[in-house]
């Protein structure tokens, strides 16, 4: 068994549960992260692309209670019905827009200069949804019509481009949109579930080539590394939320993508994306 890529295989595992749920782009941090461990190759692709199953289950541990009650609601019970329509509506835009123009993203928009300034871009976005009047209309999730389930997945379809985060368009545009931080945040969770297990079956069915029982032990790992860090990390942000704003993630955004653009301007780093 390779110990060195066990430990890339756990590393990044807690960079894609650290980063899943937290406005400030595991995709990124992915893309970066294999870069310098020297594992981006497709291989190395796919197992990012797949470990993200790891940080769904986490999510749907912490809400369990949730997805039970909707699930076994949805033959008799209009909320869990609207519940279920709305996630449904809300990924929508992603999906239609992810099938007609993935192939030209990926090969566009995949670099280190790209992934920065979206970081800077998404951080200074941020600073803007605080320091706005946010006037809150919707407190729960269980109170999003589908027009706010629509504009929230439009949200969320900005992050096919890479560092942008997923979690961040999300909440931020919940924020834009009236949502209460709490809505926001959790609704980018319950999205996440569909979204991230289709793109994850998608991915190991257009891959499936590539699998191979040998890295049975780097799946594990990565998986469990994902799960456990990102369940902590869910629980975190949402206590971190209830008294204070999304700021610190803003200028962690906009640090971050400086250095990156320091380092691939002067090739302190090669990055290769």
């Amino acid at each position: 068994m390779d110990l060195l890529l066990l430990l890339k295989a756990l590393i990044l595992g807690l960079v894609e549960g650290l980063t899943e749920f937290l406005p400030v782009s595991s995709t990124g941090h992915l893309i970066l992260a294999g870069d310098l461990l020297d594992f981006n190759d497709e291989r190395g692709k796919l197992f990012e692309i797949v470990i993200q199953s790891g940080a769904i289950l986490a999510v749907c541990w912490e809400y369990r209670a949730k997805l039970s009650q909707v699930l076994l609601g949805l033959a008799s019970e209009r909320a869990a019905q609207r519940f279920a329509l709305n996630l449904l509506v809300a990924f929508l835009p992603l999906a239609i827009i992810g099938l007609l123009f993935g192939k030209t993203i990926k090969a566009h928009l995949f670099n280190a200069p790209v992934v920065a300034l979206a970081f800077i871009a998404g951080g200074f976005l941020i600073l803007w949804a605080e320091r706005r009047e946010h006037r809150i209309r919707v407190e729960s999730v269980d109170d999003l019509s589908l027009t706010d389930a629509f504009k929230l997945g439009c949200a969320q379809a900005l992050a096919l481009i890479p560092g942008t985060s997923r979690s961040g368009a999300t909440i931020i545009g919940g924020l834009f949109f009236g949502l209460s931080r709490r809505a926001a945040t959790e609704f980018s969770f319950f999205l996440a579930i569909p979204t991230l297990i289709i793109a994850t079956l998608y991915q190991l069915y257009r891959e499936r080539a590539l699998l191979s029982f040998d890295d049975l032990g780097m799946w594990v790992v990565g998986f469990l590394a994902a799960f456990i860090s990102a369940f902590w990390a869910v629980r975190g942000l949402l206590r971190y939320i209830s008294t204070h704003d999304f700021s610190i993630f803003a200028w962690y955004r906009i640090v971050f993508g400086i250095v990156v653009l320091l380092t691939w301007h002067y090739n302190w780093v090669s990055w290769t994306y």
